[in-house]
C-alpha cells in the first residue's frame, strides 16, 4: 500500500468530515443501505502490477476455447437460458490482500463472477472521496489510461451497444428498493437506459416492452442485474412480467448463464501464485488432516451464504451433494490499511468491460475493509473503518 498517502489522510481524518462525505454520496440518489467505509484504499505501482498480472491469468482460462465445455456443469438445469452469446460483457475478479513468501502484499482470489458489480456507483464514490477530502488530483480508481468520461464511453458501449438508451433496460426483481440502487441510477444518469423492476416488463408475443405514460416501448435490451438464487424459492413473480428460461426476443447484457460459467465453479481449474489450492468436494480422494487451513464453500450461493469457516470432517460427511461444493484452501488477510485504531483487512475487486468484438478490458475497481471474521456486512455490524469502498492509484497509463 501507500504509505504516505496513508499517513496524510489519517492526519487529515475527523469524523465529521466522513458525514460531510455520507451526506455528498447519497445527494440526489436512493439512500445507501449498506456502509461506505470511512476511506479509500491507496493502492501503491507494485500491488497495482501484481493485481493486473492475477486477472490477466484468469482471463487466459475464460478465453480458451473449451471453456464452455469446461464449464457446462456450472449452468443448474432448471437456471439455464436459452441464446446464451459467445462471453460474458462483464467480470468481476474479487483478491484478498495477503502477504507472499517473502513478506509482501500480494493478491489472493478469493471469488469470481461473470456479472455486473457496482460500475456506475465506483466512480461516484472515487469522485466524492477525492472532493470531500481533498485528495490529489492524479489519484484515479481506473485502469488502463481510462478517465471518467472514456470509461463511460465504453460502459455505454458495452450496455446500450448499437441500440437508443430507451430500448435499453436496467432489471432487477424490485429494483427501486434493492440495496444497490444507488448504483442502477448512477448508471442510468450517465447512459440514459431506464431502471425496471422485474413486474414492470410485460411480454407480448416474443417480445418485451414497458410503459411510460401512454407510451409503450420495447425492449432491445436488458442490462440483467437479477440473480436467480434472489427468487429461486418463488417464480411466481414470473407471472406478472416474463419467465427469462422462455425464448424472447431480448439481448442479454451480460447473459444470465455466464453468472454460472465464471463463478467458484470455475476457481478448480485455475492455479498460479495468485490463487489458493481449490478442489471440487466430490473429486478428493481423501480428506486434509489440517481442516483448520481450509474453506468449504457452496458453488451455487452468493454474499458468503453457506459458507462454513471452521470445517471439521463431519461437515464433509453429511455434505449430501460433494459436486456442488469445493473446499479451498484458507487464505490470510494482511491487515495493511492502518486506520486510527489499528490494522484492518482489505479485498480487491477487479471490473472488466467486454464489449462485442473486442477484448476485455480492466476499468474500475470496488474495495472492501473489513474487521471481522470474513468480509461482509453481516460479519462487520460493530466496527467502524469498514464497508464498501474504491482503490486509488497514481494516474498512468497501465
Amino acid at each position: 500500500m501507500t504509505a504516505n498517502q496513508r499517513q496524510v489522510f489519517n492526519a487529515n481524518f475527523s469524523k465529521a468530515k466522513y458525514q460531510t462525505f455520507l451526506k455528498q454520496l447519497d445527494e440526489g440518489f436512493p439512500e445507501i443501505t449498506f456502509r461506505v467505509a470511512e476511506s479509500p484504499i491507496f493502492i501503491s505501482d507494485d500491488l497495482k502490477q501484481k493485481l493486473i498480472t492475477a486477472g490477466n491469468e484468469i482471463i487466459a482460462l475464460i478465453k480458451q476455447e473449451n471453456f464452455k465445455e469446461l464449464t457446462k456443469k456450472a449452468i443448474p438445469s432448471q437456471w439455464s437460458v436459452p441464446n446464451e452469446n459467445d462471453h460474458p460483457h462483464f467480470l468481476t475478479f474479487d483478491f484478498g490482500l495477503c502477504k507472499d513468501e517473502n513478506e509482501e502484499i500480494s493478491p489472493m482470489l478469493i471469488e469470481m463472477q461473470g456479472f455486473p458489480s457496482l460500475y456506475g456507483f465506483q466512480a461516484h464514490l472515487a469522485n466524492t472521496y477525492k472532493k470531500e477530502y481533498g485528495l490529489a488530483e492524479n489519484l484515479t480508481p481506473y485502469f488502463n489510461g481510462l478517465t471518467e468520461e472514456s470509461y463511460f464511453e465504453l460502459l455505454k458501449k458495452v450496455i446500450v451497444g448499437s441500440y437508443q438508451a430507451h430500448e435499453v433496460v436496467l432489471m432487477d426483481v424490485d429494483a427501486k428498493n434493492q440495496k444497490t440502487a444507488i448504483d442502477f441510477y448512477a448508471t442510468a444518469n450517465k447512459i440514459g437506459i431506464k431502471v425496471l423492476a422485474l413486474d414492470e416488463i410485460k411480454k407480448e408475443g416474443k417480445s418485451l416492452f414497458y410503459t411510460e405514460g401512454n407510451e409503450k416501448t420495447q425492449i432491445k435490451r436488458i442490462y440483467n442485474r437479477l440473480i436467480f438464487d434472489e427468487i429461486a424459492t418463488d417464480t411466481s413473480i414470473f407471472d406478472s412480467s416474463f419467465d427469462p428460461r422462455e425464448e424472447v426476443n431480448v439481448e442479454w447484457i451480460t447473459h444470465p448463464n455466464w453468472f454460472y460459467r465464471i463463478s467458484k465453479y470455475t476457481m478448480p481449474f485455475l492455479s498460479g501464485k495468485f490463487v489458493p489450492e481449490t478442489r471440487f468436494l466430490n473429486e478428493i480422494e481423501a480428506i486434509p488432516s489440517d481442516l483448520e487451513n481450509y474453506v468449504l464453500k457452496p458453488l451455487f450461493s452468493f454474499a458468503g451464504m453457506g459458507v462454513i469457516i471452521d470445517v471439521t470432517e463431519k461437515d464433509i460427511v453429511e455434505i449430501k451433494d460433494p459436486e456442488n461444493w469445493i473446499l479451498q484452501r484458507k487464505v490470510t488477510y494482511e491487515p495493511v490499511v492502518q486506520a486510527p485504531d489499528g490494522g484492518v483487512k482489505a479485498e480487491i475487486r477487479l471490473m472488466y468491460l467486454w464489449p462485442d468484438g473486442a477484448e476485455p478490458q480492466l476499468c474500475i475497481n470496488l474495495a472492501r475493509l473489513s474487521k471481522g471474521k470474513m468480509i461482509g456486512v453481516r460479519y462487520n455490524a460493530d466496527f467502524d473503518w469498514v464497508g464498501g469502498t474504491v482503490g486509488l492509484m497514481e494516474s498512468s497509463p497501465y
